[in-house]
């Protein structure tokens, strides 16, 4: 970021947004350190439901599909019961599938409609965006079995 930038300037401009009570939501093109977002997710494996509480730790980058931010899980709550492979206190890395720059989302959705006709399916299908992880899932497995360790 530019040497001009201030997080306290952003979320001081972001709590006198919110007090317009706008009924269009604010569009946030990155996150800082420190922001808190929550969500609503489902397991990979077993397809429970829970809600988590994220703090982003540090911007990691971006590109064509989205950004990478390491986050830490605040709170991990499930009526179900808990996901496999997620703990409370422990940090990861999370993919949002919007692209940091307008040029970048303008381009990939281009590329996406002209290759495809169709959108970014990951962006715009909950399934392909499951399928995407068991993918990652099989490439681990098959890692580990091939290296020893799933992990670098």
């Amino acid at each position: 970021m530019s040497h001009d930038y201030s997080v306290a300037l952003c979320n001081r401009l972001n709590e006198e947004f919110t007090k317009q009570k706008l009924c269009r939501p604010m569009r946030i093109k990155h996150y800082d350190a420190g922001s808190k977002l929550q969500y609503d997710i489902t397991g990979i494996e077993d397809s429970k439901r829970a809600t988590v509480d994220l703090e982003i730790e540090k911007f990691v980058g971006g590109g064509f599909a989205g950004q990478v931010y390491r986050v830490k899980i605040l709170k991990l709550s499930s009526e179900q019961g808990e996901i496999k492979g997620l703990e409370q206190g422990a940090v990861y890395a999370m993919k949002i599938l919007i692209p940091p720059s307008s040029f970048s989302l303008t381009f990939r959705n281009f590329l996406y409609r002209v290759g495809f006709q169709a959108p970014f399916q990951l962006q715009v299908n909950p399934k392909a965006s499951r399928e995407g992880a068991l993918w990652q899932k099989f490439i681990r497995r098959a890692a580990k079995i091939r290296f020893g360790t799933a992990t670098v």
